[in-house]
């Protein structure tokens, strides 16, 4: 099979997997299943991924790919339409909100519970890391525009931060915005916990908009980091 075929092939498994995960959950994902689906012998799903942790890690490194990209792009249109940093995280954030809501199957494949025997390898790091990378760059550019309020207190405590976090923010700025990088985790912590609580519908019950109250808690969220994000802004 020529280096074409491979890539269509490739592209086919991964979207009847897709399609598989919608119905059975990533549990149910099976080479044998993958191949019942597309008809096709599973020899030639094998060909092209040897195992079942190898398919679940190219689905895994899609959908980070993916969101991050549908970030990426919401938040350099704002940038390029001179938004303020608030705006851009609003925007940047909504844009995950609707790509996790249009892909729901590929939002539980990595934020959903674990799945039983799968480790994810080094290969999904740098995809994984899209996300607070546009953060990081947002708060960054407001550190820099100097639109961040410093924060009442600083926390106390030791270092805590990790080098590969320092590295993804460029340096750890100095007083009084020093923690910004910790506070900055919060933030990307806050904003998958909040997804994770809408789209799996633990929200619906007790506000009467969930879209409006996504921008209320972003709002609340970034507050932590000394940035505001505008009332009622619209980005879309």
């Amino acid at each position: 099979m020529d280096a074409s075929g491979i890539g269509s092939a490739d592209e086919n498994i991964k979207s009847t997997a897709r399609d598989l995960l919608v119905k059975t959950g990533a549990a149910g994902l099976t080479l044998e299943a993958v191949a019942r689906e597309s008809g096709v012998p599973v020899a030639d799903v094998e060909a092209v991924f040897p195992h079942r942790d190898a398919l679940l890690t190219a689905l895994v490194i899609d959908a980070y790919d993916a969101s991050g990209a549908a970030m990426e792009q919401a938040d350099r249109t704002a940038a390029e339409a001179g938004a303020t940093a608030g705006t851009r995280l609003l925007a940047a954030t909504r844009a995950l909100r609707r790509w996790s809501f249009d892909n729901t199957a590929e939002f539980t494949l990595i934020y959903g519970s674990p799945i039983p025997g799968y480790h994810a390898p080094q290969d999904t790091v740098p995809p994984a890391s899209r996300t607070p990378a546009v953060l990081a760059g947002i708060v960054r550019s407001a550190l820099e525009a100097g639109e961040l309020t410093p924060p009442r207190r600083a926390v106390a405590g030791p270092p805590l931060l990790l080098p590969e976090a320092v590295e993804l923010f460029g340096g750890v700025p100095e007083a009084p915005f020093s923690d910004i990088i910790e506070r900055g985790i919060v933030l990307w912590s806050n904003l998958i916990g909040l997804l994770v609580f809408q789209v799996f519908s633990r929200t619906h019950d007790s506000v009467r908009d969930e879209s409006a109250f996504f921008d209320y808690a972003i709002a609340v969220a970034a507050e932590s980091i000394g940035l505001e994000v505008p009332a009622g802004e619209t980005t879309d």
